[in-house]
């Protein structure tokens, strides 16, 4: 079932999408070489908690960070460590969600660690674009397939490739809720974009192929080539004024 959102509680929302998009920040802000992702994760789940608000990953069907953070070739759900220290090269995905009032939110971004290659700026790059133009497309009359397609189109000009066993989704009183919003799709077919949908657009970008794996961990999930993976993720609201990002800073 999909849930629609009246203006007042997409205004609580508001609250939740700020400090899941503050925590990001300061998050990105500590990304450097010798920092340890678990190091990361407590810069996370302290401002969270600061705001007064709760890490909607953490205890998430047994997760036990308070995001997923993910390195290089993990493309997401990484679990923060106090011995897996960030290097010179890397490129970092952290993913958070917070909850407070009733109601999540949900952002994710990509950060280098220190000077990083070519086609990983391409890659980062073309990852937050494609978000761009997927929620352009994010506006009521129009379906999820819209959505997709534009994220997938874009990211293939450049011969990389959308991650399909992953999706976006919707948010609200749930982290996850209805409907499904894959990063591709076909033009006008899919569930047709109203008034009130709020949902997470987060393309998922491989480098070399699109397939994944899933680690014995349980959670952590890496390209099947072993290629860079990078994600980039906002919980956007479909208003007459078109799409707004909750959990964009400024």
């Amino acid at each position: 079932m999909i849930y629609v959102k009246n203006s007042e509680q997409i205004e609580k929302m508001k609250l939740a999408g700020r400090i899941t998009g503050e925590a990001i920040l300061l998050a990105g802000e500590a990304v450097r070489e010798g920092v340890s992702t678990a190091e990361l994760d407590r810069i996370i789940r302290h401002h969270i908690e600061k705001c007064g608000a709760k890490p909607s990953f953490l205890g998430y069907g047994g997760f036990p960070g308070s995001a997923c953070i993910s390195i290089n070739d993990e493309v997401i759900h990484g679990i923060p460590s106090p011995k897996r220290y960030l290097k010179e090269g890397d490129i970092v995905k952290i993913d958070v969600g917070a909850f407070i009032g009733g109601y999540h939110g949900d952002s994710a971004n990509t950060f280098p660690v220190g000077k990083v290659s070519d086609e990983a700026l391409r890659l980062i790059e073309a990852t937050k674009e494609s978000f761009r133009k997927g929620a352009e497309q994010a506006v009521i009359g129009n379906r999820i397939g819209d959505i997709g397609h534009a994220v997938d189109s874009y990211v293939k000009q450049f011969g990389f490739s959308t991650v399909k066993d992953y999706v976006g989704h919707g948010v609200g009183q749930k982290l996850h809720e209805d409907p499904s919003v894959p990063n591709y799709g076909t033009p006008g077919h899919g569930v047709k974009l109203c008034r009130g949908m709020v949902i997470a657009i987060e393309p998922m970008i491989n480098a070399g192929v699109s397939g994944v794996i899933q680690l014995a961990d349980g959670w952590t999930v890496i390209t099947a080539d072993r290629k860079l993976s990078a994600h980039y993720e906002h919980t956007v609201a479909i208003t007459d004024d078109g799409p707004i990002f909750l959990t964009e800073v400024k």
